[in-house]
């Protein structure tokens, strides 16, 4: 079940409203929740380009397992962060701040709007905020946690950051080992949380931000995130897993939709019990993503179904 959007009107006197000092729209909020589809419109009326800020649409070589927006959406609107790495390339926040940060310079050449679209909140605050600097680790307790790993899997590393760091394993990418090692890795070392590091600092920017949000209720939400899971398998998403087969270890593959359908390739699970888990662990990513977000009380929240609520208040966010 995909939500249609239908076209936003914007009046004249709302298009005088917005300022002539430069602003980057953030729509933010679950997988699945209608983001895509809300920043095309916004960009096509403001005639400006999106920033992905999504950690995994950014590799070429990920498709459909990813919800990546289709050719005929990335026509529309110029997209940056789209299709811009491989999955061979070492991608975190601090160079996506560095990528995003040119990206909105070189549409602010040009208009006074840009629009930032995406459900990885890490990488929505390093554009915000900035980075901080984590103390390097000590040698001995990064092998401590690598052999960890290695002798008892994730699930151990996700048991220990559950136990030494519940306020990472809130919203983090719990099923992605590098994550979960470097959150672990970090407090064995400093006693503090990454996020501690993370949210330490604010930088300044020299434009504006308007941070939205969208939700729905969670039963509509869940509804959307299964349909599109069967809509992926539909597409090819098992093909799609195959052919990145001998790249399975790289951190670009460790998520959501794609180890499960490697158990499934692996003959671990039958076909039917991966899209079970898929739909399952995509449900649970989204609730931590909305734990990460309603704690920044800078976000203004709509419903992705109630447009015009959203452009009338334009005017009262700009």
């Amino acid at each position: 079940m995909k939500i249609v959007l239908p076209k936003i009107l914007i009046s004249e006197s709302l298009m005088a409203s917005i300022p002539a000092k430069k602003t980057c729209i953030v729509i933010a909020g679950p997988t699945a929740v209608g983001k895509t589809g809300m920043a095309i419109r916004l960009a096509q009326h403001f005639n400006t380009a999106i920033i992905s800020a999504d950690s995994r649409q950014c590799y070429r070589e990920l498709n459909i397992g990813v919800a990546k927006p289709a050719n005929v959406q990335l026509q529309q609107v110029k997209h940056y962060f789209i299709n811009s790495h491989s999955i061979t390339d070492e991608v975190n926040a601090a160079s996506f701040e560095q990528y995003a940060l040119s990206a909105a310079a070189e549409i602010f050449s040009s208009g006074n709007i840009a629009i930032m679209v995406g459900g990885t909140g890490l990488y929505i605050r390093a554009f915000c905020e900035g980075m901080d600097d984590i103390p390097v680790v000590k040698p001995a307790i990064r092998e401590e946690v690598i052999a960890g790993y290695n002798r008892d899997g994730i699930t151990w590393l996700q048991n220990e950051v559950e136990k030494k760091d519940p306020d990472w394993y809130a919203s983090g990418e719990i099923h992605n080992p590098q994550r979960l090692m470097r959150a672990l890795e970090v407090i064995l070392n400093t006693g503090k949380s990454i996020r501690y590091f993370q949210s330490a600092k604010k930088a300044e920017r020299n434009f504006d931000i308007i941070k939205i949000g969208l939700n729905l209720p969670r039963e509509l939400l869940y509804q959307q995130i299964n349909a599109r899971t069967d809509d992926m398998i539909k597409e090819g998403l098992v093909a799609e897993v195959q052919s990145l087969l001998p790249f399975r270890s790289l951190n670009a593959l460790q998520t959501v939709g794609y180890s499960e359908i490697f158990e499934y390739l692996d003959g671990s699970i039958d076909l039917p019990r991966a899209v079970e888990l898929i739909k399952q662990n995509t449900r649970h990513y989204a609730k931590r993503q909305l734990t990460w977000f309603l704690k920044d009380d800078t976000f203004k929240w709509f419903s992705p179904l109630d447009y015009n609520q959203l452009i009338e208040s334009f005017h009262n966010l700009v």
